[in-house]
């Protein structure tokens, strides 16, 4: 539907973003067409996430952005709400929580009469942030080597594009629950969101560049790169989440899913990985 050059949100609004499998607080900090020669208008917007580093700013197209009103608050709740209660037997916090208060709160207070800063406050993050581990299978982790002596040592890199894709392994993966899971569909919706943000910028080998620019053009990479490549991301993930502000029952819950899907991905081994490499040019 055209917008008739008309934006929705203004810059310095705050609204609701949609970012992976959840919707957090944010701000507009700029705004611009996508397309200045299309007729349809269609804007994009840099937002940045309320109480995230500013790394993590980012454009995003207008159907992640909401409305900040008490209707998309109550959604973004529900939201938090479906993901716990998928375990509800979890009652345990990780108990750094509990310490870091006050230890926050001194840090803070020390950190106005002492130099450095900066590296005071990061170091404080580092301490208030829950830790973030993903168990992968031996035989997965065996694989990664072997994917990374392929490329780096061999100097081979994989055919594309691959012929089952990231987004037929997790199409998959969601098909064998057999019902409808709003929480399932965003955490899908968050891998496919983060493996085609960061495999250009994370996930690659130097040598794999040239095919990236050439395959990737006006494709999205979760439709043309496979499982090796997905692994990689799951190296990256502790890391990732780490960064955001998810309370700790919500990390139980993601972690709950990434070690389901590498368990799928295990149980899949011999139909997803092929060793189909050639020498790179």
């Amino acid at each position: 539907m055209a917008k008739e050059d008309k934006h929705i949100f203004e810059k310095d609004e705050r609204v609701l973003c949609y970012h992976g499998p959840f919707i957090y607080e944010a701000k507009i900090l700029r705004r611009e067409k996508k397309d200045e020669d299309e007729e349809d208008q269609e804007y994009r917007y840099f937002v940045h996430y309320k109480g995230w580093k500013q790394t993590w700013d980012e454009w995003v197209s207008e159907d992640r952005v909401l409305k900040y009103t008490d209707d998309n608050i109550q959604k973004q709740r529900q939201l938090k709400e479906t993901n716990s209660k998928r375990k509800s037997s979890r009652t345990s916090s990780i108990p750094n929580n509990s310490i870091n208060d006050n230890t926050t709160t001194e840090s803070r207070s020390r950190k106005r009469h002492r130099d450095s800063s900066i590296d005071k406050a990061r170091q404080e993050e580092d301490i208030k942030r829950p830790e973030f581990k993903l168990s992968m299978p031996d035989t997965l982790k065996s694989l990664l080597v072997d994917d990374w002596e392929n490329v780096t040592k061999n100097r081979q890199i994989l055919n594309l594009p691959r012929e089952i894709t990231v987004n037929k392994i997790l199409e998959e993966f969601k098909e064998q629950y057999h019902i409808k899971d709003e929480a399932l569909d965003e955490f899908i919706q968050g891998i496919q969101l983060y493996f085609n943000k960061l495999l250009g910028t994370s996930l690659l080998y130097r040598m794999e560049r040239k095919q990236y620019e050439e395959e990737c053009v006006d494709k999205e990479p979760s439709s043309i790169y496979g499982v090796e490549h997905l692994l990689r991301l799951f190296v990256e993930i502790p890391i990732l989440v780490c960064q955001t502000n998810i309370d700790s029952d919500t990390l139980n819950e993601l972690r709950e899913k990434f070690e389901d899907l590498l368990r799928f991905i295990q149980d899949h081994e011999k139909e997803f990985f092929s060793n189909d490499y050639h020498m790179s040019g």
